[in-house]
C-alpha cells in the first residue's frame, strides 16, 4: 500500500468514475484500476462496487476513504510547508470557490493581499457547488474555499464573513417592480429562473418554498447567480437571489432587486480543514476579506 494508492482510491471516490480520475491524473484507466486493486489484495477486502453510472465505495471502501481522506489532506499540507523551508519560497494560498465568487467577494481582498505579500502566489479552483468545495478540502492540496454556509460537514471548519439577504430581480416594467418589497403571497405567481442545481442556496429556497406551500412556476434554470439576475434583467423571468454587490446603480438600469424579508438571510463565508493549521499566507488572505469591502 503506498500514498499513491490511497491518493488515487479518494479521487475515484470523490469522483465515482475511474475515467475522471485517469484524466485528471493524465494517466490510462487500466493504471487507476490497479492502484484499487493492490489496496484489496493488500487488504482482502471489495472498496468498490461497480454500477453503470460508476462506482461507489462499499462499506469498506467508505471506511478507508474517511480515514485516508484527512490524513492524505494534512500530509500535503505538511510537504507544502516543508518545500517552502527548502527552497526559501514565500508560499502560496490555494483556493477553491464558485465561479462568481472572485467577482463579488474576492477582488479586493485579492488587491490588498498582493500589496501586502508580492511574493506569496494565489491559486484558485473553480468548483460548482459548495458540496465540491468540501471535497476539494477534504481530499487535500488546497487551504481554502470560499461557500455558502450550511449544515455542519465532518472534518470541516466553517466560518461566516458575508451576511447577505434575498431579494427578487425583476426588470424595471415588471409589476412587482415598485413594490419596496416583496412578500410571501406576491411569489405565488412568479415565473422563476431556477438557481443552480445542487447548491445550497437552491436547496434553502426550496426548502422555504415548501414551508410555505409555494411552488412557483419555472421554465428556465442557470449555472450561477450572475446569470439569473442578467435574465430577470432582461425580462424573461424573475429571480430570486442573494443581494450580490455590483448589481445595484447606472450599471443595469433595467434592473429592480426588491427585499425579500420573509427569507432568511444566507450567509457566505471560509470553509477549512483546521483554521490552526493554516499557514501564515492562508490565514493572511482568509483575515484579508472583511465585511466592510464588500457592501452593494
Amino acid at each position: 500500500m503506498t500514498l499513491e494508492d490511497l491518493r488515487v482510491f479518494v479521487a475515484v471516490c470523490r469522483t465515482g468514475s475511474l475515467s475522471a480520475v485517469a484524466r485528471e491524473l493524465s494517466c490510462t484507466q487500466p493504471a487507476v484500476s490497479q492502484h484499487i486493486r493492490r489496496l484489496e489484495r493488500e487488504l482482502g477486502l471489495s472498496l468498490l462496487e461497480r454500477h453503470p453510472r460508476g462506482v461507489v465505495p462499499t462499506p469498506a471502501g467508505r471506511l478507508l476513504r474517511n480515514a485516508a481522506a484527512g490524513g492524505l489532506g494534512d500530509i500535503d499540507h505538511a510537504l507544502r510547508r516543508l518545500s517552502d523551508l527548502v527552497h526559501g519560497e514565500a508560499g502560496s494560498v490555494r483556493i477553491t470557490t464558485g465561479a462568481t465568487t472572485v467577482r463579488h467577494f474576492l477582488s479586493d481582498a485579492i488587491v490588498a493581499f498582493r500589496r501586502r505579500h508580492p511574493r506569496v502566489s494565489l491559486e484558485f479552483q473553480t468548483a460548482h457547488s459548495s458540496r465540491s468545495c468540501f471535497d476539494a478540502l477534504i481530499a487535500g492540496g488546497l487551504d481554502l474555499a470560499w461557500i455558502t454556509l450550511g449544515a455542519p460537514v465532518k472534518g470541516i471548519e466553517q466560518r461566516p464573513v458575508i451576511e447577505l439577504p434575498w431579494v427578487l430581480a425583476v426588470h424595471r416594467d415588471d409589476p412587482l417592480a415598485a413594490k419596496p418589497l416583496i412578500t410571501t403571497a406576491d411569489l405565488a405567481g412568479i415565473q422563476l429562473i431556477g438557481l443552480p442545481e445542487s447548491t445550497t442556496s437552491r436547496a434553502r429556497l426550496d426548502a422555504w418554498f415548501t414551508e410555505r406551500g409555494i411552488s412557483p412556476a419555472s421554465d428556465t434554470s442557470v449555472a450561477d447567480w450572475d446569470t439569473a439576475l442578467l435574465l430577470a434583467e432582461l425580462g424573461l423571468g424573475h429571480a430570486i437571489v442573494p443581494d450580490l454587490p455590483g448589481w445595484r446603480g447606472p450599471g443595469h438600469p433595467d434592473l429592480r432587486l426588491i427585499p425579500i424579508p420573509d427569507l432568511p438571510t444566507l450567509w457566505t463565508g471560509w470553509a477549512v480543514r483546521r483554521w490552526d493549521a493554516l499557514s501564515p499566507p492562508a490565514r493572511a488572505f482568509a483575515e484579508t476579506v472583511v465585511p466592510e469591502d464588500l457592501s452593494p
